[in-house]
């Protein structure tokens, strides 16, 4: 009887094991748990994709740390006005139809420059003074200045819904913003819209099930300085500045010694 059960086990785990599994594709998760009664080699597939398609999903992202005005503009065109344009060839007409003079000063585009430039593309477009409760009404995606971070910025209103503003970031991808939060950094109420003017208007602003999570701010100050860790500079210069020098003596190559001073840091978290 127990060789008879050996046997058994035998054939089937020769049997289990003799299948032909294909190597798994790019995003897909075996699990080893069975998903059926009794199967003779049955792994459950669940195909999962990166959070980077999500995250950046109709978003053009900024070539530059300078430009986040013309990815905007850029994202806006393609996304909503159903046009087929490259980043770079936006920064060119910007260069082409803006303040040349004054974009080379101040490395970046203003929305006087992307006026300019819709303009030429055939699109009637303009600046507005804006209060919360017209973002709450608003039918149109909407190009706005904040200040976040220490540093100016571009980013596509796309919606508010449910007490949180929903943005395309061309630097952070699809994040949102609490109403208090956005009205804190919203620079000067401005929205810029940029009308159809016959094009049919894409869906490509629409809000998806990843736009609908929830994050916290901490997690998008930390997405803002890990792709802009230039603005980290003067954070680390002034934490340098706030603590205790320690003298420590070092040996050169050349078996030469000096003495330098290495701020010491106390870091904690609420």
């Amino acid at each position: 009887m127990l060789t008879s059960m050996l046997g058994v086990a035998l054939i089937y785990f020769a049997a289990n094991e003799s299948v032909v599994i294909d190597p798994p594709k790019k995003g897909e998760i075996y699990y080893e748990h069975p998903t059926q009664p009794y199967p003779l080699r049955d792994r459950g597939i669940v195909v999962e994709k990166p959070v980077s398609e999500f995250r950046y999903h109709n978003v053009v992202r900024q070539a530059y740390d300078y430009s986040c005005g013309s990815a905007a503009l850029t994202t806006v065109l393609n996304q909503y006005l159903g046009r087929q344009f490259q980043e770079r060839q936006i920064m060119e007409g910007l260069l082409r139809f803006g303040e040349t003079d004054k974009i080379v000063e101040r490395r970046g585009f203003s929305l006087l420059d992307m006026k300019r430039l819709a303009t030429a593309l055939g699109h009637p477009s303009g600046g507005f003074r804006a209060e919360i409760d017209d973002i709450r009404t608003l039918d149109h995606p909407a190009i706005v200045p904040i200040a976040y971070g220490g540093f100016k910025h571009f980013v596509v209103l796309k919606k508010y819904q449910d007490g949180h503003i929903y943005v395309a970031d061309p630097a952070l991808g699809n994040i949102s913003f609490t109403e208090s939060k956005f009205l804190e950094i919203w620079d000067q109420n401005v929205l810029f819209i940029v009308f159809p003017n016959g094009f049919e208007p894409q869906d490509g602003l629409q809000l998806t099930d990843y736009d609908l999570r929830l994050l916290d701010e901490r997690t998008i100050n930390r997405w803002a300085f890990e792709v802009f860790p230039v603005f980290t500079a003067p954070i680390e210069n002034w934490a340098d500045k706030a603590s205790t020098l320690q003298r420590v003596l070092v040996t050169e190559e050349d078996g030469s010694q000096r003495v330098i001073n290495v701020p010491t840091r106390t870091y904690y978290r609420k």
